[in-house]
Order: structure tokens, then sequence, then C-alpha cells
């Protein structure tokens, strides 16, 4: 079973069946439907300007549009992580991104629309609710005219969307310009983006900003994993400038694993196991697109646990993160600041990145170094832990890799080439675990419109690990080695948990709509003659609530069957006395 064949909202006409209605809307009707800042809230929650005040040090200036939320909380986080450690001495101009918690409690404001939406996506690029980006843009320069004589400023992105690319390209446009011009081009700024279509994956998006309209294309589910639909430069009718991106979210893998690809399985294993990891780099930029690279080397699978692309010492989750008094949790960590060195010395993996170099230069690979050897940030580059892979190593990627540099391959080839890798290795590895959870799916006979829905049978590691002997990974991959003492411990992970999650509540799902299709080919007016009045009023606010229940929880349901069990409940209701008609159809339910 391939990975794509499965609908995280459930069956591909329902996932078709939101996209048709959502385009639909997309139109002069649903302009007007929305209010202002709607679309914005669609793709930012705000934008922040970070400066640095000599008497309170990093300071939220600015917070657009002005009626946005934060919580003293959310801009202390925000002021610190906005700005690189002092020792990372980064002078110019800077981009980084970083993620934090939410404050609880909070009202989600996207409304059900953009919900839907989400359903759409690919598993990987879900929003999560509890949690916030940052994009950022950093600008240090001298400047005598200030007392501190340096301008330091950062242009802030805050938005629950993980689409890196897009919001780094969308700084590189205007942030240069907001540096020259201040307020009123950030408000500007704004309302381009509350002109914006709503984030609809599939479809190919223009999205202006000050006079450049990019053109983007956010993935579906329905994609062939390791595939992206090129989107084409065309010339614009009103002349504006037309910019293509290849991707929304993806980074530039290879430059971000260049100083450890001889490693790259280790990593691998270690993301996919949900190990705590630490990422040391010089600078923020570095931090956050290492961590984003490891956080997207197991895709199509989700990786459940969190990840901080730049961590400081000034974060809230910083002492429950650093403390000794329990193991390290399952988290991937991108620091800068020499004093974590120490301060996560007893972390069973740590990374060390020097700086990345340009495209076509590759650092001298190092072995796996044990973490005694770790004392100081200034420690030689390499992979600190003492862990011993459960496969053997492939040594093919790494020639694949190293031919490529020594024939000075573009790196967005060799980013290619590794992401292929990824993927072959998270496909081999899962698609036992999907074929082996799809049989706990009841068969469909099973299925009686007069019964409750049956459950899914239990998931049993015994019997998961009999069916590796004939339909394991070697099936689809040549790779050798501890193959069951990978998915021993795969099984007691955040990332399994979260996967398996996932899949119960979609085969949920799959079973309630099952039984919604069954209850719809059923004379449900010729069964209401044969019962009580009674018992064909409980019929009725019960197929009412099923319906809710498939509106609610966006069951796999084909626009076709709603309608007819709609016709049903109707043809009931009027073949019952006047007094209870009127009752049943004024009748909501819970």
């Amino acid at each position: 079973m391939s990975l794509r064949e499965r609908s995280p909202g459930g069956a591909v006409e329902a996932g078709e069946d939101v996209a048709a209605a959502v385009a639909a809307l997309d139109g002069p009707e649903r302009c007007l439907s929305m209010l202002p800042w709607d679309r914005f809230s669609a793709w930012l929650h705000c934008v922040c300007v970070v400066g640095f005040d000599l008497e309170l040090g990093q300071a939220v200036e600015v917070i657009y549009p002005p009626h946005s939320k934060l919580t003293d909380k959310e801009k202390t986080n925000i002021c610190y992580l906005s700005f690189p450690d002092s020792n990372s001495g980064c002078l110019g101009d800077t981009q980084f991104c970083f993620r934090f918690r939410r404050s609880p409690g909070r009202r989600v404001s996207l409304c059900c629309f953009l919900d839907q939406l989400d359903r759409d996506l690919p598993v990987y690029l879900k929003k999560d609710p509890a949690y916030y980006y940052g994009y950022v843009y950093f600008r240090q320069v001298r400047d005598k005219s200030l007392k501190r004589g340096y301008f330091q400023k950062s242009l802030v992105l805050i938005s629950k969307l993980p689409y890196v690319h897009l919001f780094r390209t969308m700084l590189k446009q205007i942030a240069p310009e907001y540096f020259e011009k201040s307020e009123a081009f950030l408000e500007a700024v704004c309302s381009d983006v509350d002109r914006w279509p709503p984030p609809i994956p599939g479809k190919i998006l223009h999205l202006p900003i000050m006079g450049i309209i990019m053109k983007l294309r956010i993935p579906t589910y329905r994609d062939k994993p390791g595939t992206t639909p090129v989107v084409q430069n065309m010339h614009q009718a009103d002349a504006q400038i037309s910019m293509a991106l290849p991707t929304v979210h993806e980074v530039d893998l290879f430059r971000c694993f260049s100083p450890v690809f001889f490693h790259v399985q280790m990593l691998w294993e270690l993301v996919l196991l949900g190990e705590p990891l630490v990422v040391m780099a010089p600078s923020p930029s570095e931090s956050s697109e290492t961590v984003l690279a490891l956080v997207s080397c197991i895709s199509p699978l989700k990786y459940c646990s969190d990840f901080r692309p730049y961590f400081t010492i000034h974060d809230s989750e910083f002492k429950e993160y650093t403390t000794r008094t329990q193991a390290p949790p399952s988290v991937i960590l991108g620091v800068t600041n020499p004093f974590f060195a120490k301060t996560l010395q007893h972390w069973p993996h740590i990374i060390r990145i020097g700086d990345i170099k340009l495209p076509g230069e590759v650092p001298k690979q190092v072995k796996v170094k044990k973490l005694k050897n770790l004392k100081t940030l200034d420690s030689k580059p390499g992979v600190y832990s003492s862990y011993k892979p459960y496969l053997n190593k492939d040594e093919e990627i790494v020639k694949q890799l190293q031919k490529g540099v020594q024939q000075k391959r573009p790196t967005e080839a060799q980013s290619v080439i590794l992401r292929r890798y990824f993927l072959e290795l998270t496909e081999s590895f899962i698609i036992p675990l999907e074929r082996y959870v799809a049989s706990l799916m009841p068969l469909q006979k099973c299925i009686s419109p007069w019964k409750s829905p049956p459950q899914l049978r239990q998931f049993s590691q015994d019997d998961f690990m009999k069916t590796l002997e004939k339909a394991g990974p070697q099936l689809t991959s040549g790779l050798k080695g501890d193959w069951i003492g990978l998915y021993r411990h795969f099984l007691k992970s955040p990332n399994f948990d979260g996967w398996f999650r996932s899949r119960q509540k979609e085969m949920t799902q799959k079973l309630e709509a099952l039984h919604l299709e069954a209850l719809c080919n059923e004379n449900l007016v010729f069964w209401s003659q044969k019962h009580t009045e009674v018992e064909t009023v409980d019929l009725v606010l019960k197929l009412k609530n099923k319906l809710l229940q498939a509106d609610r929880e966006h069951l796999p349901v084909k626009t076709d069957t709603l309608k007819k069990l709609q016709t049903h409940i109707n043809d009931i209701i009027l073949a019952l006395p006047d007094d209870l008609q009127d009752i049943l159809l004024k009748t909501g339910t819970t």
C-alpha cells in the first residue's frame, strides 16, 4: 500500500468536494462574506518589529494589524528569539526562523472554512494549534548616530503555517525596503496580504506583494510523495513581475546536511525514534535550517515531538528542557549560545556544525565522536553520540553525494537525491505498518445499519512483528540490519503514537461513514411504518445527530449520501402526525 493512497480526511471524493466548495467561494461572493483582515489571518497572525532599547533591551516596537493579540509571555519570547545571540556576530542582514508555544486558553480565530482546508494538506504540513512560527529578517549595521553605535532591528512574521520558503522569500522582498521606509510601508504590505486568496492546497495561487506576484502551489495529501508540481513563470498582462516559488516549505536539504552527510542515515534513525537532539551552530540561520532539515527527513511521516529551530536561554521552556532532574525530553533544539555546550552536555545526541559552506564546498567529514569529547561550542564540528544505528550503513548514498560534490553538481540536484533517499527509506519502513494497521479494519459486511459501527481491532506488537518475515521492509529496501529492533524502538516513540492516533481517527471516521451509507441504502420510511411513533421519533433524532456528526467531524462521506439521508429524514417526518412534524422540523440535535 502506498502512503499516498491514504486520505487524512477520508475518501478522496470528500476532499475534492471541499476543494470544489472552497474554490467556488473564492470569488466575489467569498469576498463579501469575509471581514477585513480575515484573508490576512488565513496566512499570518501578525507582523512585529523588534528593536533594541538601551534601557529596556529588546522590545516589540510595532505589532500590525494593531488589533492583533499577543500575551506578555508571547511578546517576551518573540523579543528574545528575534535577535541572534551577541556571540553570533551577525553583521548585515540575517534570515532565520523560530517556533514557540502559544499561550493556553486562547480562542482559535481561524474560521471553519480554513480548518477545512487543513484537511487537504499532507499530515506534515498541518497546523499545530499549540505553536506559532516566527520568520525573521534581522539587520545589524554600524550607525554612529546611535548611542550603541549599531542599528539593530528585526522584521518578524508570526504565523501558524510552516511555509518556511514562502515567508523567507516574502521577507527578502519587503524587509530591506521596510528598513528604509518604515510604518506606512508596513501598512501597505499587510493590506496586500489581506487581498491574498485563501491558502487552498492544490491550487496555483497568485500572491501580490509590493508590486511583485509570487506564484506557488501548496501541496495536498493526494500528491505523490517526493514530487513537486512545477509552477511555471508566465508573463503578466499587467506587466507586474512574477516570481514562481518551487516550494512553500522545503529547505535546502543538502546544504544543511553537508557538514554531516556521512551520518545522514544515523540522523534519520534518531529523528524517526524521537531521540533528544541538539544542533549547535554558529548562527540562528544555520541552526534553524538544520533543525527544519532534520524534521523533514522522515517526511511524509509527521515529526510529532516538539522542535525549536532557534532556542535561547531566555526561552520560556528553558528550565523545562535543560533540567538534569529527569531524562532529556523528545525534542530537537537549535542553539548558538556557547552556554548550551555546558548546559546540555548530558543530552545523548549533539550535532556540532561549523559555518555552512557555499555550494561546491563541503567541510571535512568526521567520525561520530563520544559525548565526553564535547567541552565547549569551540569543539570541532561533528556528531557527538554513543548511539549504535540499527541498520547497516548505506555506502551508496554517501558515494553518490561525494561524486556530486566532485562533479560540482548543483546543490538543488544534491538535495533532490537526498530527499528521494530519505523518502524511500521512510516508505520502506512505514509500509509494513500501514499494511498491518489496514488489516485491523472490520470487513464492510460487518457493518449493520441497525447496530453501532464495529470497533477497530487492537494493535498487537507481537502480531505486527510476525508479519515482517514475509511482508517487511526487505520487499522495498536492500538495506540490511536489525529492522526488528528499529520497529520495537519506534513503537515506543512519540512519532508512532502520533502516527497511530491519526490512522485510528481516519479509520474510525471511515467506519462511521460506511455506517451512514448503510443507513442510506435502507428503506427507512418502510421501517418507520412498521414501528411505533416513539421508535420513529427516536430514529429521526439519531439520524439528525448522524448528519451533525458528519459535518462536525468532516466524515469522508459523499455529498449525495448526505442529501439522500436528509431526504429520508424529511420523508419519515412527513409520514408522522402534524403535531410531531412541527416539533421534529424545528428540533435541532446535539
